[in-house]
């Protein structure tokens, strides 16, 4: 029954964590479109009182007219509309998410036992839990700190761009140097996410409130506040399409088992803001094909270093030399696999087998003979080797042919 309960709050607090990030990634692409497709007012009336830009738009069978002004309005409305709760729900979920599922159950989904420091390697459960905080809390202040040194009056923001994009390629790095495969891609997910959520909760919210305040008050409002509003929101609708990558990067083995995970990740970390970069010009009239190309070349080259090998191991043994019957196999995954893998598993903290994966009968190994080939010799199964699984099953089941 607590296995249960446990996947019942799991599926429920996926639920909410995807509809509030829908919410809140959605409304962050509108009002970057918003702003970029403005144009200079052609009524007089409008640019006197003070009206930047315009935009006509049509949907649902309506018209809209949204108008942003570079001042403050005669009157600012008792009921402003302001949007941050979608940010705080999209993280305070995705922290629950990831406490129920990871830092529940450390030496299973964050230690990586093959990690090349041995430190890393021998974390405890306790400790793997304090350095993915630490980890957190630690990319949060490297970032903002790279924003307070480098452009605090938004006049660099070239040069700070490049240091933020060196910090994700450092952040990529020493993530899978110390966590699991699949913890490194979520963790540094959730460094950016973090940055978005406190760029919103620390200095976007913070910085509207006092220009509403100085306007209510009939006060010129500071020009740095919506200076730097932009500067972050710029930052996050950057960081969008990456870090969505990213949190559904768990169910693919291939890219974050490799021994370059690391550079897989960056890849996809550059392709997505290129192509995200497309959409922010495109929307401010400028279409530049060259960004989609480029982000999407990014993308060949990863899906070119997580290719398999097809070149046969060179450390065979005579074991595997050989083919491997099912009976054989079996045995094997019977041994290391099943305590998961069964209609009842075993395994404390699974109530059903992993992606409905069960391996009771001959048949249902045999039918899922080439995902278990995969999973295998790229040493994601079993989960950080939890049932020490040897080098000679492993060659012993990519042996397997019948």
């Amino acid at each position: 029954m607590q296995a249960y309960l446990l996947d019942f709050t799991n599926f429920m607090l996926r639920w909410l964590h995807v509809i509030a990030a829908i919410a809140w990634i959605g409304e962050s692409i509108y009002f970057v479109m918003l702003d970029n497709g403005l144009r200079t007012p052609k009524a007089a009336e409008d640019r006197d009182k003070g009206v930047f830009g315009e935009m006509w738009a049509v949907h649902g069978g309506g018209f809209y007219h949204n108008q942003k002004y570079a001042t403050a309005p005669a009157k600012l409305p008792d009921d402003l509309h302001w949007s941050f709760w979608k940010a705080y729900t999209t993280w305070l979920s995705g922290f629950a998410l990831f406490v129920l599922l990871y830092m529940a159950n450390p030496s299973f989904y964050l230690v990586n036992p093959n990690a090349s420091w041995a430190w890393a390697a021998n974390m405890s459960g306790w400790q793997a839990n304090v350095v993915a905080l630490l980890f957190l809390l630690g990319g949060w202040v490297v970032y903002n700190e790279l924003c307070k040194r480098i452009s605090p009056n938004m006049t660099r923001d070239g040069v700070l761009s490049v240091a933020v994009a060196v910090m994700m390629v450092v952040v990529s790095y020493l993530s899978t140097q110390i966590f699991s495969g699949r913890a490194a891609f979520l963790l540094t997910g959730a460094v950016m996410a973090t940055a978005m959520s406190a760029n919103v909760f620390f200095w976007i919210i913070p910085g509207q409130r006092r220009m509403v305040k100085a306007m209510k008050a009939g006060e010129a409002p500071n020009p740095l506040d919506g200076k730097r509003g932009k500067q972050r929101s710029v930052h996050n609708t950057y960081f969008t399409l990456p870090v969505v990558l990213l949190m559904i990067s768990n169910h693919y083995s291939f890219a974050y088992s490799h021994e370059y995970a690391w550079v897989i990740m960056s890849l996809f970390i550059f392709g997505g803001a290129l192509i995200r970069q497309f959409f922010v010009l495109m929307h401010a009239g400028r279409v530049q094909p060259a960004y989609p190309v480029a982000g999407t070349a990014l993308i060949a080259v990863a899906f070119w270093v997580a290719m398999p090998s097809t070149t046969p191991s060179s450390s065979g043994t005579a074991q595997a030399s050989a083919a491997v019957t099912l009976e054989e196999a079996q045995t094997i995954i019977e041994t290391r696999c099943v305590a998961c893998h069964a209609s009842e598993p075993r395994q404390e903290g699974f109530n059903a087998p992993p992606a409905g994966i069960a391996y009771d009968t001959h048949e249902q190994i045999a039918q899922q003979r080439d995902k278990i080939q995969e999973v295998v010799a790229s040493g994601y199964m079993p989960l950080g080797n939890m049932t020490g699984m040897t080098d000679e099953e492993r060659e012993a089941i990519a042996a397997w042919s019948d």
